[in-house]
C-alpha cells in the first residue's frame, strides 16, 4: 500500500495528538467559526441590533458548540483521535454547556422568557446529537443542518428582535441549506480520513492521459471547498455586523 493512499490525520485541520494541540483540534476551529458566523449573520439581519447582546450570543454558542457539543463527540467514538481523558472531556461539556444555558437563563430574564424555549432546545441539540440518543434518531443530515445551521441563526435573531419574523426565518432556512451542503461535503471526507483502508484506481480522461486516485486527490477539493466557504461565510458575517455598527 502507497503511503499517500491512506490519510493520516482524521480531519484536515486535526494537528499532532498530544497536550494544547488536542483541545485546538477538538475546536474543529473551521467549522466551529463557520457556525459561529450563523449566529452573527442572524443577530445582523434583525431589525434592532444590539451588540452587547451579540456577543454573549457568540459566547454562549462557542461554548455550547464549540466546546461542549465537540467534547461529546470526541468522548462518543474518538472521531478525532485526541489524548484527552475521558474525564476531561466530560468536565469541558458539562462547564461549558452550564456556562452556555446559564447565559441563556440571564438572557431569558433581562430580554424575553421564550428564550427558555431556545435554551431547552439548544440542551438537548448538543447532547442528544454528539452522544447519539433515541437510537441514533438524531444523528443525521437534516438534524445537523437543524441544529448547527438554522438553530443558531434563528436564536440571535430572537434575541435581538425578541420575535420572529420571515426575514429573520428565511435567513435561518438559508444557513439550514448552508449546514446541508457543508454535511454532504464533510461526510465522505470523513469517511476518506477516518475509515477508509486503502484508495486505488485511475481517471481516463478524453484526451487519453490517466490520472491515477488516491485519497489525497479525492478528498482535496471536497475539502478546499469546505476551506473556502468557512472563510467566506465568516467574513460575509463580519460584513454584515460591521454595517450594522
Amino acid at each position: 500500500m502507497a503511503a499517500q493512499d491512506r490519510l493520516e490525520r482524521p480531519a484536515f485541520y486535526a494537528l499532532r495528538p498530544g497536550g494544547w494541540r488536542d483541545l485546538l483540534t477538538l475546536l474543529h476551529p473551521p467549522y466551529t467559526a463557520w457556525h459561529l458566523s450563523y449566529v452573527a449573520i442572524g443577530a445582523a439581519v434583525a431589525p434592532h441590533f444590539y451588540g452587547y447582546r451579540l456577543v454573549w450570543t457568540l459566547v454562549a454558542f462557542l461554548l455550547g458548540v464549540g466546546v461542549a457539543a465537540h467534547a461529546l463527540d470526541e468522548l462518543h467514538g474518538r472521531p478525532l483521535g485526541t489524548r484527552l481523558s475521558n474525564r476531561t472531556l466530560v468536565a469541558l461539556a458539562a462547564l461549558s454547556l452550564a456556562g452556555a444555558a446559564a447565559i441563556g437563563v440571564f438572557g431569558a430574564l433581562t430580554i424575553s422568557l421564550w428564550l427558555l424555549v431556545f435554551v431547552a432546545t439548544g440542551v438537548l441539540l448538543a447532547v442528544a446529537y454528539n452522544l447519539e440518543l433515541f437510537g441514533g434518531r438524531m444523528h443525521s443530515d437534516l438534524w445537523f443542518a437543524l441544529g448547527w445551521g438554522a438553530f443558531p441563526a434563528l436564536t440571535a435573531f430572537w434575541a435581538q428582535a425578541g420575535e420572529l419574523r420571515i426575514d429573520g426565518v428565511l435567513v435561518a432556512a438559508a444557513c439550514l441549506m448552508l449546514s446541508a451542503a457543508q454535511r454532504r461535503l464533510s461526510t465522505p471526507v470523513r469517511e476518506l480520513r477516518r475509515r477508509t483502508v486503502s484508495v486505488s484506481g485511475e481517471q481516463r480522461l478524453t484526451s487519453g492521459h490517466t490520472v491515477e486516485l488516491d485519497a489525497a486527490r479525492i478528498a482535496a477539493p471536497m475539502e478546499g471547498a469546505l476551506m473556502a466557504c468557512a472563510v467566506g461565510i465568516v467574513l460575509l458575517a463580519a460584513g454584515l455586523v460591521v454595517a450594522r455598527l
